[in-house]
């Protein structure tokens, strides 16, 4: 199952968040050195640059992880920064299905995601 997020302006609207910047072989460089400056410059935690595809994302990543007070800086800036690379951006509620789709929203172009990877949250 692969959906794309609904393409929508993120909006600072959880408590926590994850921004997944998008790239490949020719674009590896730039978005290491993109998420290398967000560690440096705001309080985020850089996730590894990851030269495949890793969980859900169709392809090569690198994760930021930051609270909502980073939020109303962190995301223009990093549109900014982010030229033609790609960026998913969402909120982290517990439910890993519903954060990738209902909480997604992105920089650039929306990709289809590898969905198939969560289960549905049981209903207690």
């Amino acid at each position: 199952m692969s959906l794309i997020a609904i393409q929508m302006t993120p909006q600072n609207i959880y408590d926590r968040y994850h921004a997944h910047v998008y790239f490949d072989q020719q674009t590896v460089e730039r978005a290491a050195d993109i998420c290398r400056m967000a560690g440096e410059q705001f309080e985020v935690e850089v996730g590894r640059v990851h030269r495949k595809p890793v969980g859900p994302h169709p392809c090569w990543s690198c994760q930021l992880a930051f609270e909502a007070a980073e939020f109303d800086q962190l995301i223009p800036w990093l549109d900014a920064q982010r030229g033609s690379l790609n960026v998913l951006v969402h909120g982290l509620t517990g439910d890993d299905l519903a954060d990738h789709t209902d909480h997604a929203s992105w920089l650039g172009a929306a990709q289809a995601l590898k969905l198939s990877i969560f289960q549905p949250r049981e209903i207690a």
